[in-house]
């Protein structure tokens, strides 16, 4: 009894026993990234932030919806990855453009699932000219951009300057794979990249863009990869998927299929709209539709075009509209004399449309001078704005077509 009156003095004098830490707690200290600290949770807390923790690295890597049917895509895809030169271990960036329709962001999704795994953080900022226009939107950009790769979905920003310090500051220590995709103005760039010095090394930025000139303002002198249209074949087997969920139809439809295809001229968005639009229809329907795209074109393929129209300053509308009603094919120092005389600004303005893809300057060799030259449905595009500035001929500001003109010449004569 003594003996047991003794040991307990002299636990007494040593001070309550802390419980002992348990094992889980000791594994895990200092490996939570994020989570309660262990000594501050129970052992149920701490499994769920652990749970938590894995399922955001998850989700931050799942896979893109790229396209139902990506034709085309693979090729396209190889050669930007090869600009991206992955085995490299600077800092760089590649710009993706072209005109709407033509793949830009499908492209790019396909090439995020494929090397996303080799970051460590990763995010893929979708509609980024549209989301900068709204109120918040930059901030909600920002947001996005932080919890995607820094894997936490709480991370909230007041502004917008308080979301580029937090980038810089959060991002600077991490390999990263960052696309911005739809990008208009060096602005929305600026609030969501900042500098190249930003990020660690082996670190990757796309940028996808109606504007070339975005690409060239950013100082590196970024390598560009411009989309083109889908060939033949590619353009035949996209709308046959659409059309008839296959790669094979009926020989009543071939002679439509072909023209259809020359209609849409490799534009993978005209390609997959009329081609849905055809789906299960007849072949009298064909034919009805066919003609009526000829002379107004769908309202998704038009409002897709015409957002970079849209984007223009107005005496860059003018010469674009003269172009597309016009001009196009004709001699570009011929069109540019003509231009001038209308207090245009020929030489600035052409520029800007070659930049946002509306038209592209093709060379002739017999006789060798420039050519105005622009994709059948942007052309189509700006016809049909100008056309339905009035229903009544004299009120518009542009007449091309014979028809037009002899009705418009002799109906003044009559009056």
């Amino acid at each position: 009894m003594e003996l047991v009156k003794a040991y307990g003095n002299a636990e007494l004098r040593k001070g309550p026993r802390k419980p002992k830490e348990s094992k889980w707690a000791k594994d895990a200290q200092g490996k939570t990234n994020g989570t309660q600290e262990p000594a501050n949770c129970t052992e149920f807390e701490f499994i769920q932030g652990v749970i938590k923790q894995i399922s955001s690295t998850i989700s931050n890597h799942g896979p893109l919806f790229v396209a139902k049917h990506p034709v085309g895509i693979d090729i396209r895809v190889e050669a930007i990855e090869s600009l991206l030169d992955m085995e490299s271990n600077d800092v760089r960036m590649v710009g993706i453009c072209g005109f709407g329709g033509i793949g830009k962001t499908t492209i790019s999704k396909a090439i995020y699932n494929r090397i996303a795994h080799r970051f460590e953080g990763s995010c893929f900022l979708e509609n980024v000219r549209e989301m900068s226009k709204i109120n918040g939107g930059i901030i909600q950009l920002q947001e996005t951009l932080l919890s995607k790769i820094i894997r936490n979905e709480y991370l909230k920003v007041s502004n917008v300057s308080e979301g580029i310090e937090l980038i810089k500051k959060r991002l600077r220590s991490k390999k990263v794979l960052l696309i911005l995709d739809d990008v208009e103005d060096l602005k929305e760039v600026e609030n969501l990249l900042g500098e190249y010095n930003w990020f660690a090394s082996g670190s990757r930025v796309i940028i996808t863009t109606r504007d070339k000139h975005v690409l060239n303002t950013l100082g590196r002198d970024p390598p560009i990869y411009e989309v083109t249209k889908l060939n033949q074949s590619e353009a035949r087997e996209l709308f046959n998927l659409h059309a008839f969920h296959t790669s094979e139809y009926g020989e009543d439809y071939s002679e439509l299929v072909e023209q259809i295809i020359c209609y849409a001229n490799g534009l993978p968005l005209a390609l997959k709209v009329i081609g849905s639009d055809l789906c299960g229809k007849k072949i009298y329907e064909w034919k009805s539709a066919l003609e009526k795209y000829k002379n107004i074109p769908h309202k998704n393929i038009q409002e897709m075009l015409k957002i970079s129209y849209d984007g223009l300053e107005n005496f860059e509308k003018e010469i674009f509209l003269d172009i597309a009603c016009f001009f196009k094919g004709y001699n570009k120092n011929d069109v540019a004399n003509i231009l001038y005389s209308c207090e245009l600004y020929p030489d600035y303005g052409i520029r800007k449309l070659i930049d946002k893809c509306l038209i592209t300057l093709e060379y002739a060799y017999e006789p060798r001078y420039d050519f105005l030259s622009m994709h059948d449905l942007v052309q189509q595009m700006g016809r049909e704005i100008a056309q339905q500035e009035s229903k009544k001929l004299q009120q518009r500001s542009r007449i091309w077509r014979y028809k037009d003109a002899h009705e418009l010449l002799t109906g003044n004569m009559c009056d």
